[in-house]
C-alpha cells in the first residue's frame, strides 16, 4: 500500500506539470493582448506598450516566460496579475474560501440526496415510485444550472420573500459570530440548492444502475436463500460493492469544486472564483488564469488520488501491485 501511495504521488505531480505546461502554452499562443487591453483604446504609443511588455516579461518567448514562472512557483509566487497590478495568489485565495463552501456544500448534498434516492429507487425498479423519481431525475440533469437558479430565486426570493436573492451576507447589518455564521446559511441555501439539484440526478441515476445491476449477482441469491434480509444484504454487501462507481464521480466533481460553479456564482451574485475567472478570460490576464488553471489541476489530481485510496478501502478485491 505504501508503495501504491508513493507511486500515486509521483504520477500526481507529473500531471499537474504537464497540465501546468499545456495551459500555459495555450494561454500564450491564444488570441488577443493583455497590453493593448490594458493600455486601452486611444491609441497609445508603441513605446508605452513595449514598457509595459517589459515590466510583465511578455516581451520574451513564451517558453522562457514559462522557466521564469516555475522559478517563480519554487518559491510560491503565482506572479501579478497584469491587469490590477496585485498579486494572484491573495486574489484567487480571497475567492476561494467562497467558492469551496458553496461547492462543497452542494456536491456533499447531492451526493447523499442521489445516493439514497438511487438505492430505493433501485430496490423498488420498475415500480410506480421508481418511474416517478426516475422523471424527476431526468427532468432536473437536463435543466440549465443558471435557468434553475432563477426560477428558484423569483419563487422564493421575489414571490415568497423568506430567502435573499444575491450575495454571499447581507452588506446592511454588519453580522458576527453566530448571526454572520445564520447570514451566510440563508444567503447559501438557494445556490446550493440549485447545484445539489442539477447534480444530484448524476449520482442518482449511477446509483440506481448500479444496485440493480448488483442485485442480480448470484452472491444474493445465495443471502437470500440462507435467510438474510434485504436490509442486511444492502447495507452490509451490496451498497459496498454498488457504490464504487458513485465515489469516482463523487471524486472528478470534488476535482472541479473551485470552478464548477462559475454560472450560479454569477446568478447569485455569489463572491468566488467564477466571476474571476470570467473576468480574467475576457481581459487575457495570463499570471491569473495561470494561477486559476494550477489551482484545478491541483484539486483534480488530490481528488482522482483520494479516490483512489477509497476504492482500495470500499472494495477489498482492488489489488494494486
Amino acid at each position: 500500500m505504501g508503495r501504491f501511495v508513493l507511486r500515486r504521488l509521483g504520477t500526481m505531480l507529473l500531471t499537474i506539470f504537464v497540465v501546468l505546461f499545456i495551459n500555459f502554452a495555450l494561454i500564450h499562443l491564444a488570441p488577443g493582448d493583455p497590453i493593448r487591453i490594458l493600455s486601452g483604446l486611444d491609441n497609445p504609443s508603441e513605446e508605452m506598450i513595449q514598457n509595459l511588455r517589459e515590466r510583465y516579461g511578455l516581451d520574451k518567448p513564451w517558453t522562457i516566460q514559462f522557466l521564469t514562472y516555475l522559478k517563480q512557483l519554487a518559491h510560491g509566487d503565482l506572479g501579478r496579475s497584469i491587469i490590477n497590478d496585485q498579486p494572484v495568489g491573495p486574489q484567487i485565495f480571497e475567492k476561494l474560501t467562497a467558492t469551496l463552501v458553496l461547492t462543497l456544500t452542494a456536491t456533499i448534498a447531492a451526493f447523499v440526496l442521489g445516493t439514497v434516492l438511487g438505492t430505493f429507487s433501485a430496490f423498488h425498479y420498475r415500480s410506480k415510485l421508481d418511474a416517478i423519481l426516475s422523471f424527476f431525475a431526468y427532468l432536473f440533469y437536463s435543466m440549465p444550472s443558471f435557468w434553475l437558479g432563477l426560477m428558484l430565486m423569483l419563487v422564493f426570493a421575489s414571490w415568497l420573500k423568506i430567502l435573499p436573492t444575491s450575495g454571499m451576507v447581507s452588506l446592511r447589518e454588519q453580522q458576527q459570530g453566530l448571526g454572520y455564521v445564520l447570514d451566510v446559511v440563508r444567503h447559501l441555501i438557494l445556490p446550493s440548492t440549485t447545484l445539489a439539484l442539477v447534480y444530484a440526478p448524476v449520482y442518482y441515476r449511477i446509483t440506481r444502475a448500479s444496485v440493480i445491476q448488483t442485485l442480480d449477482e448470484d452472491f444474493v441469491t445465495t443471502f437470500l436463500a440462507t435467510g438474510l434480509s434485504k436490509s442486511q444484504i444492502l447495507r452490509k454487501y451490496v451498497l459496498r460493492n454498488a457504490i464504487l462507481p458513485t465515489v469516482t464521480m463523487l471524486g472528478l466533481h470534488l476535482g472541479y469544486v473551485v470552478t464548477g460553479a462559475a454560472l450560479v456564482e454569477i446568478v447569485f451574485a455569489w463572491p468566488g472564483m467564477g466571476r474571476m475567472m470570467l473576468d480574467a478570460v475576457f481581459r487575457r490576464d495570463y499570471p491569473l488564469l495561470t494561477g486559476i488553471y494550477l489551482m484545478i489541476s491541483v484539486s483534480v489530481a488530490i481528488a482522482i488520488f483520494i479516490t483512489d485510496i477509497i476504492y482500495s478501502v470500499l472494495d477489498p478485491r482492488i489489488r494494486y501491485s
